[in-house]
């Protein structure tokens, strides 16, 4: 009997050792399979990249890749936990059926969930976002830097980053696309003339094109729209410049710049906000009293 029980754990020890050594091939397997998957959907990103004709079309294939990347991990780890549970003699059908009862019960609450891969699949198969883009989505805006099914990361202007569910996104305001323009309003005095001031602008801004550091940044000539508002505070006149994508606050900035000094050496009249000071009333003095 001794012996019986022997035998039977030596087999029962060869069996674990057979099931170790099967588990262990199944992940060495899948991590090479999940290392080959995102080797061949990088070389597809580069060569898609490499024939490209625009810089547009680089950016597609960069989160396009990064999705599939995700994808691709997410798949084989899936399959390489059924292989495992099969192994162990674990029956998974028991699990589906669970799943398929549960599945019913938690229906309602995964709807959010669902509403996003939908949501995201969308912006993924129209191209309205992008990893690299600087959008406007959900009240939150900033640099995309990564997106996923189910939602859009961005680091907005101070460093903070956000994260925007797919569902909860509705309309997509990007800055990133082809080109945009430099949207610039002066205020001058009611007293100063609106023509000499139109020219200097119009000046200042073919120099700023015309210099080295910016005639790649800015796609045509200043466009002056002239007087945008009229009040007891100033002209406001408006003026804009096509620029590529991205570039408008950089350009603006400059461009502004550029015109405060024109403004102050040809002494363009300002607006100049004025200070009243009302003095306080005098108290008034006290009744008189009855005589006593």
């Amino acid at each position: 009997m001794e012996e019986h029980d022997k035998v039977v754990q030596w087999f029962n020890a060869v069996d674990w050792i057979q099931a170790g050594s099967r588990i262990l091939a199944i992940l060495a397997v899948s991590a090479l399979l999940i290392f080959i998957a995102r080797r061949l959907i990088s070389g597809l990103e580069k060569f898609t990249a490499s024939h490209a004709q625009d810089i547009e079309a680089q950016k597609r294939a960069a989160t396009l890749s990064n999705v599939l990347r995700k994808l691709a991990s997410i798949l084989i780890a899936i399959i390489a936990t059924l292989a495992v549970f099969n192994t162990l003699g674990i029956s998974i059908l028991p699990f589906l059926a669970t799943a398929g009862v549960a599945g019913i019960a938690i229906a309602f609450g995964a709807q959010s969930l669902v509403k996003d891969f939908f949501r995201g699949f969308f912006l993924l198969a129209e191209n309205q976002i992008r990893q690299g883009d600087v959008v406007q989505i959900a009240g939150k805006s900033g640099l995309v830097e990564d997106l996923t099914l189910r939602y859009v990361q961005l680091r907005d202007y101070e460093g903070n980053v956000h994260y925007v569910p797919n569902g909860e996104i509705g309309v997509v305001t990007s800055s990133s696309r082809s080109f945009a323009y430099a949207v610039v309003d002066v205020t001058i005095a009611l007293e100063q003339e609106i023509a000499p001031v139109i020219d200097l602008m119009r000046e200042t801004g073919a120099q700023l094109r015309a210099h080295a550091q910016f005639k790649d940044r800015i796609l045509d000539d200043i466009d002056i729209a002239g007087v945008e508002a009229w009040n007891d505070r100033g002209i406001t006149l408006r003026a804009r410049m096509k620029v590529r994508a991205l570039e408008q606050s950089n350009v603006k900035r400059e461009y502004l710049l550029r015109l405060k000094h024109a403004f102050d050496k040809a002494d363009v009249q300002q607006p100049r906000s004025t200070v009243m000071l009302v003095s306080a009333p005098s108290a008034a003095p006290p009744p008189e009293g009855p005589p006593a």
